[in-house]
């Protein structure tokens, strides 16, 4: 009988997951449903110049990942391929090696992800060897020189870095399975919830720069929700990570606007509102709702609302506005509030791939 009562609990779990999928993230208004905006975007990038750098730069990565797991998801082939065809001329001794970021640096490093991504969607072995082997280089750079308490030396307390560094540990550790990657990915991401997270769930810019920027928030929510997913349940830091996110989750929803975005400071009324912090935090919540981490009835329409608020801000050319440009750390308010507005910048374009992505999962 016991067993009996068990197995309904989990079925209906199940069942209310599935319910507040069909609830919260079906029945689009045209045109935003997250096939037909991702599929623009995705395919939009493809034919996208570089950005930024004469090396990749890392939001460019970020959106490679996303137009690459939309392909999956949709069985899309012919993108894919096309993806695979804009990325082979980086691969060494390519038309465009010289582009390859060469730092040790966070914002480098996190190229490695593209092809290692490319390794797990590849079925020729051979060709997903390379891709893999090309990918690793990356990984293991990152870990070279670990500080005194295993810690990469790339580790330097930027809250970006809960993204750029844990993301390119998590792909080595799906792409390869070895828990190596995956322990230090969930060390760092546990040492920057430490250090960083403040009482309310937020996060500063870094120890010495005490503001609520909206996009370096963007990527931690991104990160959490990333690791979580392929997090074994037994794994030690799992619970540490899992409370870290949902206070995170919580905070955000209190400063969520009526018109289902957030800004480029968060805490700021007064400050614009800013699309990809808001598209990374209309992914995390999809995310958590997805797994039952969060409670549907309260995520859920914050997610769904967020999410038809950011495709309001993409363009007749598929460009998504209003997105922060590229933002060091400064310890002066008025430089956040000053911060440029741009169109078509990948910091925007790849967080909304990534929450179009969230909402084709079944988790």
């Amino acid at each position: 009988m016991k067993n009996l009562v068990l197995a309904g609990g989990l079925l209906l779990g199940c069942l209310g997951v599935a319910s507040a999928q069909q609830n919260y993230f079906n029945n689009w208004p045209a045109g935003d449903s997250p096939q037909e905006v991702g599929k623009a975007l995705a395919e939009h990038f493809v034919a996208s110049p570089h950005q930024y750098t004469k090396t990749i730069h890392y939001s460019e990565v970020c959106a490679w990942y996303g137009a690459l797991q939309f392909a999956e998801l949709t069985h899309d082939d012919a993108l894919r391929q096309e993806l695979i065809k804009r990325f082979d001329p980086l691969m060494p001794g390519g038309a465009e090696a010289d582009r390859i970021p060469r730092r040790h640096h966070v914002d480098d490093q996190i190229f490695g992800v593209v092809p290692m991504e490319i390794a797990i969607q590849t079925t020729d072995k051979d060709a997903a060897t390379k891709y893999l082997d090309f990918g690793k280089t990356f990984a293991d750079e990152q870990w070279n020189h670990p500080l005194a308490d295993g810690m990469s030396d790339e580790t330097r307390y930027w809250i970006d870095d809960m993204y750029m560094l844990t993301m390119l540990q998590l792909e080595a550790y799906r792409a390869t399975g070895d828990k190596k990657y995956l322990d230090r990915d969930a060390k760092e991401m546990v040492a920057y919830l430490d250090k960083l997270q403040q009482p309310n769930g937020l996060f500063f810019h870094a120890p010495d720069v005490q503001f609520y920027w909206g996009r370096g928030d963007g990527w931690v929510a991104a990160g959490m929700a990333e690791m979580l997913r392929s997090l074994p349940e037994n794994h030690p830091d799992r619970a540490r990570i899992m409370k870290g996110y949902r206070l995170m989750m919580s905070g955000l929803l209190k400063y969520q606007g009526k018109d289902g975005m957030w800004r480029q400071l968060i805490d700021k009324d007064d400050a614009w509102p800013e699309t990809s912090s808001s598209a990374m935090f209309s992914f995390a919540m999809i995310t958590g709702v997805k797994h039952g981490w969060l409670d549907a009835a309260t995520y859920g329409p914050a997610a769904r609302k967020s999410w038809i608020a950011v495709v309001g801000y993409v363009d007749q050319n598929h460009d998504v506005t209003q997105v922060c440009e590229g933002t060091g750390k400064k310890n002066d308010l008025e430089y956040y509030y000053q911060r440029k507005r741009r169109t078509g910048d990948f910091h925007g374009q790849a967080p909304v791939m990534w929450a179009a992505d969230a909402l084709l999962r079944d988790k």
